[in-house]
This record gives structure tokens, sequence and C-alpha cells, in this order.
């Protein structure tokens, strides 16, 4: 016995797993020095063909861009499959008091940020004040953008999609309400105003039309707005517009994720099929990875040849662009890092650094959602319980949007300087809570900022098409935006994971089931 003891023992064995890993530490900065590459080599190479004398078609871009688009496609495919597996795998494995416990905790932990984001956003703005005096943007204005749904309707919306249907439609459609004009109105458009008008004469129509619409004055067009038809009136109608309902697939995910862990024994063929389902799913999306670099690359390289005219962009909305940035900056390593460093008693420095392969990730795609995978996959390998990982993750990518609260409330409060407004105390009240609430529902899409914002903009009273006055810059600033939020998600993991450490490793895990990195974490504790 004593020999077979002495056997298992000699040296020979360690050294194996250390090489791997010396290769693998390679491997993983290998691949996050590549993807950086690609961010720096797509912006470099996209100006050297911006600058090249010549015009780039609409066909053209969409040739250089197309590597880009499949790469996005592949990860695009990765998130329902994930999103519904890793929540529910996650919350079937926790007991409820537990699972209850962790969602507090991160939900806590979000709503912090994005109200730090937003007064941070608020005040800077207020100090830098980048709409003062920029008489080059207010003439321009352009192609209008009508609102056609109230806030009251995006916010209930956001409700009803909590709840879909039909699960299967879910993964492919979001509900909107869509308000049509009453049928009896007439549709007059001036300076890009439309403006609907019910009960008018035969004699005034006459009178408008020979006048053309276009020609009226201001105080004739005013006239003509209090008869209006308001958009409370309007006809409400519903519309499944195309794309992800995430809200729907998270809620369904945590109610059958719950459900699993009531049913203990009886449950355990759907949680073993799900770990199983969210596993290869990750073994997936490392294989994605390794396509990053040229994806980033090419769909950056597109992007700045999409843009206008760069330095007449950077002069009318530089101070805009810093503003946000800035902001931006200080939310990610000023308060999460002061949050973060207060719970954990360790700076998130190194943590971050740990990051950069999603980070470049998640600048290059400039989609939260589909930078979901490889975030999970990379708190894995630092050793994060993958419970808390798959839970916690999938959830910050849909409803937490620091960076995009940060921006909806600077954006708005510009807008309202540009046109010389002055905000009262309530209204700026009003964007903050508006900027959290249209935060969440901005689910990880590329953009959706835009959509969000005019629903911001209509809180202060302010035009919906001056969303077009910032749509310059938007793009960039929502990489920006984006790898902000991703960051903030993945801190938040980690911070969730330590508070939640004295429950979640139990001594009822048991080694056979384990992952290799959750026993090591065992072992830890025991010694």
């Amino acid at each position: 016995m004593t020999t077979n003891h002495h056997h298992s023992s000699p040296p020979p064995p360690p050294p194996p797993p250390v090489s791997t890993e010396r290769r693998s530490v390679l491997g993983e900065n290998l691949l996050t020095i590549v993807t950086i590459i690609g961010v720096i080599g797509g912006t470099v190479f996209g100006l050297i063909l911006k600058n090249s004398n010549r015009e780039w078609t609409q066909r053209e871009i969409m040739y250089i861009q197309y590597p880009g688009d499949l790469f996005l496609r592949m990860l695009k495919c990765l998130i329902v499959p994930l999103i519904v597996s890793s929540i529910t795998s996650a919350i079937g494995a926790l007991d409820l008091s537990l699972s209850k416990r962790i969602a507090i905790r991160s939900i806590v932990y979000y709503f912090t940020t994005t109200v730090c984001a937003v007064i941070l956003g608020i005040i800077l703005v207020n100090i830098i004040r980048p709409g003062d005096g920029n008489d080059a943007l207010k003439n321009k204005s352009g192609p209008k953008v009508t609102r056609d749904v109230l806030t009251a309707d995006t916010l209930l919306d956001l409700v009803r999609n909590l709840f879909p249907p039909n699960i299967v439609q879910a993964t492919m459609f979001q509900y909107r309400t869509h308000l049509e004009p009453p049928e009896n109105a007439e549709a007059v458009i001036k300076n890009g105003t439309k403006i609907y008008l019910s009960g008018l004469s035969a004699f005034q129509r006459n009178e408008y039309t020979i006048k053309n619409y276009q020609n009226l004055n201001d105080a004739e067009f005013q006239l003509l707005l209090k008869s209006a038809v308001p958009l409370e009136r309007f006809k409400i109608n519903g519309q499944w517009r195309e794309g992800m309902n995430v809200l729907g697939l998270v809620m369904f995910s945590v109610v059958l994720g719950a459900t699993i862990g009531k049913m203990r024994e009886k449950g355990k063929p759907i949680q073993d099929f799900l770990v199983a389902l969210s596993e290869a799913m990750m073994i997936i999306t490392r294989w994605v990875i390794w396509l990053s670099p040229i994806g980033v690359f090419f769909l950056i390289t597109a992007k700045i040849l999409e843009m206008e005219s760069l330095i007449q962009v950077i002069g009318n909305l530089g101070l805009y662009f810093l503003t946000v940035v800035l902001g931006l900056t200080l939310h990610g390593f000023g308060t999460i890092a002061v949050i973060f460093t207060l719970i954990v008693r360790k700076l998130p420095f190194p943590y971050v650094m740990k990051m950069s392969q999603v980070l470049a990730t998640a600048f290059g795609t400039g989609s939260s959602s589909a930078t979901m995978p490889i975030t999970i996959n990379c708190l894995d390998h630092m050793g994060i319980d993958p419970r808390v990982t798959r839970f916690v993750i999938p959830v910050g990518a849909t409803i937490n949007m620091d960076g995009t609260a940060l921006y909806e409330a600077v954006a708005a409060i510009f807008i309202a300087q540009l046109h010389g407004m002055s905000l009262t105390f309530g209204k700026i009240v009003g964007v903050s809570v508006t900027a959290t609430a249209a935060s969440i529902g901005a689910a990880g899409i590329p953009q959706a900022g835009l959509i969000t914002m005019v629903m911001v903009l209509d809180t202060v009273g302010l035009p919906a098409e001056d969303v077009t006055l910032i749509i310059a810059v938007d793009w960039l600033l929502d990489r920006f935006r984006t790898t902000i939020n991703v960051m903030c998600d993945a801190l938040g993991t980690i911070i969730v994971d330590h508070l939640s450490k004295g429950e979640l490793y139990r001594p009822s895990l048991n080694y056979e089931d384990g992952e290799p990195h959750e026993l090591l974490e065992l072992r830890q504790e025991k010694e």
C-alpha cells in the first residue's frame, strides 16, 4: 500500500500541465494581441482607403465588410441557445434562496452603476457645455425621423416583451406598439415636421394646397399645429419587429431554471441536457473567437469608409464626443473601479488586463450580446464560478447598459444646449429616469441607442429629428459605450461571485460532477 502511495507522488506528472498552461497563456495572449492588431489595422487600412482619391460605392463597402458580417452572424447565432441554456442551467444548479440572492445582488449592482453613469454624464455635460455656441450644427439637419409612439407605449412594450406569448417567436421578433393616424387625417410636412390634420373644411384644404404647405409662414404653421391630431388620439396597432426579444428569453429561462431547481431529481434530465448544451455552445464560441481579428478588421475598415469626412465631424461634434468619451472613461475606470475595490478589496486593473480580448471584440462588433459568449469564456478562465457567470452575464448584456444610459443623458442635454434651452431640475430628473429605462430596453444590438434616444428627447420636449445631428459620431461612440458596458458586466460578475463565495462553495458539491476550476477552488478552500 505504502509503495503504491509512494509511486503516485513522484515529480514527473506535474510538468505536462505546466507546459500546456504556458502554451495556453501564450495562446490566449496571442489571440488578444492579434485582435487588438485587427482593431488598429482596420482603422489604419480604413483611413488609407478613405484618403485614396476615389469614391467608394456602397457595393464595394459591402464587399469589404463581408468577412466581418459573417463573423457577426456566427456570434449572433450562438446567442439564443447560449442565453437559454446558460441562464436555465445556472439557476437550476442553485437552490432558490441562493439564486434569489445572486439575482438581487446583480440587479442592485446594475441599478447602482447605471444611476451613477447617468448622474456623471449630466454633471459633465453641464460643466463642459459642448452645445453652447455651436452654430455650425444648429443649421445642419439631416433626414427627419418622425416619432410615432408615446413614451408610455415604449415603457409598456418593455414589460410586454418580458412575457412573450410564444417562446419560439421571442427568438426572432419583438413586440412594438405602432400608432396610425386617423383615417380622415391629412399629412402636412413643413421643414420635415410631419403633422396630421383632421376636420379641415374644403375651403381650408384648397387654400393650403394652393399655398403649398412648404410656403406657409411660421405663424400660419403654428396655427395649423393647434388643430393637429395629438398622438394620444391615433389608432393603436401592434407590430412584430424583427430582432430577438432578449428580455422575454431571459425571463423564460429564469422561471424555467427556478422550476428545474425546485423539481430536484425529476428535473435532473433537463438540467443535464442544458448544462451539456451550454458547454457545447462555449466550445463553439472558442472556435469562433479565433475569427475575431479578421472580423473586427473588416468591420472597422468598412465603417470608416462609410463615414462622412472626419475633420468636419470632429470640428462640429468634437466637444460632445470628448464629453461622452471622458464620461465613459471616468465611469469605467473611476466609479466602477471604486465600487469594485471597496467590495472585492483588490484593484480591478489586473482583471481588466485579462479581459482585453473581450474588450477588443466588444469595440470591434459594437454589440454586447454578440460579445457575450466571449465574455463568459474569459471569466471561466479566470476561475469565476460558472453558475454565477452564466446568470449574471446574459442578464447584464440585456439590462445593464451603463454606457448607453450615460450617452443618452449627455446627448439629450447637448441637443437642449444647441437649442439654447435651459433645463429645469425636474426635466433633468426626467432625462435621467428615461435614459435609465431606455437603456434597459436597448437590447444589445449595435446602435440600438439611437432608437431609444428618440424616447429620451421626447421627455424633454425636443424634436425627434435632432437625433440626426449626432448620428455622425454615433457609430464610434457606440463602440466605446459597448466596451464600457461589457467591462461593467464582467467586473459585476466578479463582484457578485465574491459576495456569494461563502454560500456557493458548499461541501455538497461532489467531486465527480465538478468542472476542473470548481474542484481547484474547492481544494483551495479545504487547504
